[in-house]
């Protein structure tokens, strides 16, 4: 699937504290009740001892997610938090065990599904940044993004005749026939579900043995032949071929080749993005509260000591550095943020982009055209490398927003599209090797600081290159660097919990006391 800006860099608006746990596992859990047809009665969540999960999934939001994805809910709906007992109420007998299964990706889910009728197996990874693919259907491998609509018709036979009878009738659709023992898997993508009219002169014509339709879980979809103008950095400059347009515009005629859409609706989109982005910093610096989370509200006070003059003096960066406190506090309290790229790094970008414009005296729309210079930047970490800690580390999150948030500065501030391009090269050569070691295994710190470290190394990166400074290595080999040490981290590095300031005495006794806390407001209601 191509990259989309919308779908895989800035983005999804949503509630929780990790797009890669969240945000995802909400997205597969949608899928997953789709399969049934919306009907549950057991659900069997397997995840394998060697990945990130088994240590994870309680306090990083993966039930949360999964559960709200199985009730059908929205990223960003309120409810999440109380997702379990509400998946309880409905009746759904849930277990979550953990097995040896060998799987490749940290971030497997196996889930067997049950109801009065049929019995279904689903296997999904999160790719990073609430991005998700679907790999197994009961046996039949797959691959199967949420990206457009998904009608599955399973035949005992003739599957590949069934499939040479639908293609001449729908011309803008994928159809794929996969085969497993005993069976074959018709899977049509389009842009819409098949038709009844045509599902039953198909029935009349072929035995089915059973159909579902799986609605799209992303904004932007994907249709067939789709062409995007460039993938990686170095495909973009050759595309700008000497023009030296503004990168943000680069990033409009990305989105509207891959998204099919007008510029005023790229731009539109990203302007809805801002609007939340301000209304979230405008809530954390207001305060906020929660409780099974490690820090407690502390923007506010920074603003007001900024506002009085009370700090040293940091021009832009202290506001960078308070709305970036802000949107992580409104994350930790399951309010609503964007993930940009991901949500333990959500807050380095936005909130650098937001502060800056303020301080210069800009507004929303010159906002939203320093994002897409940013999700410009994103596109090529994403299909080159990865967002997901789990993968990458800490510089797949925060070295990747820091990227970003240097070239969305660099031109916000009127920079040339080389002098954008050099500073992200620029701020992620200084992440390469940043670990993911979440305290308490909360992700509130040290993401925290690394967000504001992000922000500032971007910052100032920005000035450098709006000076010229040399970034020396071109920026799709620092993204393939970043790709290689992170085949070199230990495993006990990425986002497991098992390794840094995750494992040193006073992390484990706050998640011990955090543990036993949110054990007694639960009462024994098994929701947690």
């Amino acid at each position: 699937m191509l990259v989309s800006i919308f779908n895989d860099v800035i983005g999804p608006v949503m509630r929780g504290p990790s797009s890669s746990h969240c945000a995802a596992a909400l997205r597969i859990g949608r899928l997953a009740r789709d399969l049934m047809g919306g009907k549950l009665t057991e659900v069997l969540v397997e995840f394998d001892r060697q990945g990130s999960l088994p240590t994870t999934h309680d306090t990083q939001g993966s039930d949360m997610g999964l559960f709200g994805g199985l009730l059908g809910w929205d990223a960003d709906d309120e409810r999440l938090p109380d997702s379990a007992v509400a998946l309880r109420d409905a009746g759904v007998r849930l277990r979550i065990e953990t097995v040896d299964a060998g799987d490749p990706h940290p971030n497997t889910y196996r889930l067997t599904l049950r109801n009065d009728r049929e019995c279904r197996f689903l296997r999904a990874i999160s790719t990073g940044g609430g991005a998700i693919e679907i790999l197994n259907l009961d046996g039949f491998e797959v691959s199967l993004f949420g990206d457009c609509f998904e009608t599955l018709l399973w035949v005992k036979e003739n599957g590949r005749e069934l499939a040479g009878s639908l293609r001449p009738l729908l011309n803008d659709a994928t159809v794929l026939v996969h085969e497993a023992a005993g069976a074959q898997l018709v899977e049509v993508k389009a842009g819409g579900f098949v038709k009844d009219t045509l599902l039953a002169s198909i029935r009349g014509r072929f035995e089915l043995l059973a159909e579902t339709r799986l609605h799209p879980v992303l904004p932007v979809l994907s249709r067939p032949g789709t062409q995007v103008p460039f993938t990686t950095c170095g495909e973009m400059l050759q595309h700008d071929a000497g023009r030296n347009l503004p990168l943000w515009k680069l990033g409009v005629e990305y989105e509207m080749a891959r998204g099919d859409l007008r510029e005023e609706e790229v731009m539109a989109r990203m302007g809805d993005i801002v609007r939340v982005l301000r209304r979230s910093i405008a809530g954390g610096i207001a305060g906020t509260r929660y409780e099974d989370r490690v820090l407690g509200p502390q923007s506010g006070r920074f603003e007001a000591l900024r506002q009085a003059g009370q700090l040293l003096d940091g021009g832009m960066l202290n506001r960078m550095i308070g709305y970036i406190t802000a949107l992580m506090e409104v994350k930790s309290s399951m309010g609503v943020i964007v993930a940009a790229p991901t949500a333990g790094a959500c807050a380095a970008l936005p909130g650098a982009v937001i502060a800056a414009a303020e301080e210069v005296g800009e507004g929303e729309e010159a906002m939203a055209r320093a994002l897409l210079a940013g999700g410009a930047i994103g596109v090529f970490i994403a299909t080159q490398w990865t967002f997901a800690a789990e993968l990458g580390g800490c510089q797949a999150e925060g070295g990747s927003a820091a990227c970003m948030a240097a070239a969305a500065l660099t031109d916000l501030a009127g920079g040339s599209l080389n002098q954008s391009v050099a500073a992200a090269s620029l701020a992620l050569q200084n992440m390469l090797g940043l670990i993911c070691d979440p305290i308490a295994n909360r992700v509130e710190a040290p993401c925290l600081g690394k967000n504001v470290m992000a922000a500032s190394n971007a910052l100032a990166c920005a000035n450098m290159a709006l000076a010229d400074y040399d970034p020396l290595i071109p920026l799709d080999e620092v993204i393939e660097a970043a790709r290689q040490v992170a085949g070199q981290m230990p495993r006990e590095l990425r986002c497991t919990a098992l390794g840094g300031l995750s494992i040193t005495p006073a992390s484990q006794a706050l998640e011990q006391r955090l543990t036993a806390r949110k054990a007694a407001a639960c009462g024994g209601c098994g929701a947690g």
